[in-house]
């Protein structure tokens, strides 16, 4: 992909080449997508702190998009296309070439609903303008969910066409394995699926012919200077309840809307349902707050797979304010089914001392704990570590990294006989860092005995190195292109070895570095 292409798409566009290339990946793009503003000469001076530009008033401006998942681009596109249709505000799509994974959009400015609610609160104290903000979000919902719903091409939804049980199991999964599991929160398995059952049961007892737009929330609304809303990142849309997107704005994390606005705005959103479709508040209600439940779940599903699993502690922030909507919750609510080894783990959650750690709370004997790093204190000082280097590679481009130690080397492990998610269209885009990879391994006994017998071996060096005094360590696994394997390999293997007294862990994929290299390359040349 290039950014001449995005370029060549302007000047189809505008019939004059773009003069500045400004990249913003990172603030508002979603993962893996290059993300840059295109100007014209005559609008290189752009407003600060948000709302409207130059650029927006003479038309010479555009948001330009590379990825390279065509699933999502052509259901970005076609959605996009579709709500315009039905007079709703989203982004006009200028020009796209999908055959480069490459599209031009509207240019809407810089102010996010989130932003613009962080820069206008003082604690529970929210300003007018931005409740109005907010009231003007909910009651666009119905329109989206309804009206547009009702001729919305569910063809060519991504990765799922409905909100079903696949679905509802993928964000529980998610759920127990990356935020329970890692958070170190004590469960039954049994009883927990058992419970997980009963919950997806209910569930799908709601009406769920709609469209559900699966990440309604502040980041992804757009403000323009006169206030109008402007909805984002619906591209994972699918047919669905209707209750899950309002449950996502009220309860997004990080924006901690107080408990008595969210009352409001939800007041809001079923006046303005009871006029679209004539559904009356109570028959709503008896689904809504099983619907936060498993939003609530699949966010910290997320926050714990890029937290605790990456090890990017700065995703851990969220996490003090999704507990506490699990308390209020708790508190508060109760739900139509029993699910009580659910409720032991959410209870297990409000008074885990290692999430305490995040939130600078007391534990129950009165200590404070400071939110530092996510990352447990060894007894063992850096300096008396055995350093564990974990590299993933491509024997197709490169073959294993050279030591740079002094050591001599190490292992190198060939992954190449084991089952190659690669092959898989739906793989293609993902990593082994991937969820839906990772659970394809899983599945192979063959990747389980493989694992254990790398970890045996090097588990075996380990404790002779430590007896011998030994400082480095090192091992590689490869695949044939470094993306799927042999990053899962390694990922594991790193946790294995992050459990050991007296071992550093430095863990990097060449391949996957190279991929990123790239796409920043991709940036420096739009500069």
């Amino acid at each position: 992909m290039s950014i001449d292409i995005l370029k060549g798409l302007f000047e189809q566009h505008f019939h004059a080449p773009p003069e500045r290339v400004q990249p913003l990946q990172g603030q508002l793009g979603g993962s893996g997508r290059v993300i840059v503003r295109l100007t014209g000469e005559q609008n290189k001076v752009r407003l600060s702190g948000g709302g409207q530009s130059d650029a927006q008033d003479n038309g010479q401006s555009a948001i330009g998009i590379l990825y390279d998942v065509r699933e999502e681009n052509v259901a970005f596109l076609e959605f996009s296309r579709h709500f315009r249709r039905h007079g709703l505000p989203v982004p006009e799509i200028y020009a796209d070439d999908l055959r480069h994974g490459a599209y031009i959009e509207q240019d809407l400015g810089n102010t996010t609903l989130f932003e613009f609610l962080v820069a206008n609160r003082a604690g529970e104290n929210i300003a007018p303008a931005v409740v109005d903000a907010y009231i003007k979000v909910v009651q666009m919902l119905p329109r989206f969910q309804v009206d547009a719903g009702r001729d919305v091409n569910y063809k060519v939804c991504y990765p799922r066409a409905s909100f079903d049980r696949q679905s509802i199991a993928w964000d529980l999964n998610y759920f127990k394995y990356y935020f329970l599991r890692l958070a170190g929160i004590a469960f039954n398995e049994q009883a927990l699926e058992n419970d997980f059952s009963r919950l997806t049961k209910f569930l799908l007892t709601a009406p769920r012919d709609y469209f559900l737009y699966r990440d309604y929330q502040s980041r992804n609304v757009m403000l323009l200077g006169d206030g109008q809303p402007f909805f984002l990142d619906y591209q994972g849309g699918r047919k669905g309840a209707l209750h899950y997107d309002i449950a996502s704005l009220l309860y997004d994390a990080k924006a901690d809307l107080p408990p008595a606005l969210r009352q409001k705005l939800l007041d809001h959103y079923t006046d303005a349902l009871r006029g679209s479709i004539g559904m009356e508040r109570d028959a709503f209600m008896h689904h809504y707050y099983a619907f936060v439940y498993v939003r609530i779940m699949q966010s910290l599903g997320a926050y714990g797979f890029r937290g605790f699993y990456e090890r990017k502690p700065h995703f851990l922030q969220s996490v003090p304010y999704a507990v506490k909507n699990l308390r209020w919750l708790l508190d508060n609510v109760t739900l139509p089914i029993a699910l009580p080894a659910l409720t032991s783990a959410f209870q297990g959650i409000l008074t885990s001392q290692k999430l305490l750690a995040l939130t600078g709370e007391s534990d129950r004997r009165g200590r404070t704990v400071t939110p530092e790093s996510p990352k447990e204190a060894s007894p063992v000082p850096a300096t008396d570590k055995l350093v564990a280097r974990i590299f993933s590679f491509s024997f197709h481009r490169g073959g294993p990294p050279k030591d740079e130690t002094g050591h001599g080397g190490g292992f190198v492990f060939d992954a190449r006989s084991l089952p190659n998610p690669g092959r898989e269209e739906r793989f293609k885009a993902l990593t082994g860092k991937d969820a839906p990879v990772i659970d394809y391994l899983r599945q192979h006994k063959s990747v389980d005995e493989y694992l254990k017998n790398a970890e045996g071996l090097i588990d075996a060096s380990i404790n002779n190195y430590q007896s011998r005094g030994f400082k480095s360590l090192t091992a590689s696994f490869g695949c044939t292109g470094g993306q799927h394997r042999s990053v899962y390999l390694a990922e594991q293997l790193a946790r294995h070895l992050r459990a050991k007294d007296g071992v550093e862990v430095v863990l990097r994929h060449i391949e996957l570095e190279k991929m990123e290299l790239e796409k920043m390359g991709l940036e420096k040349r739009g500069r």
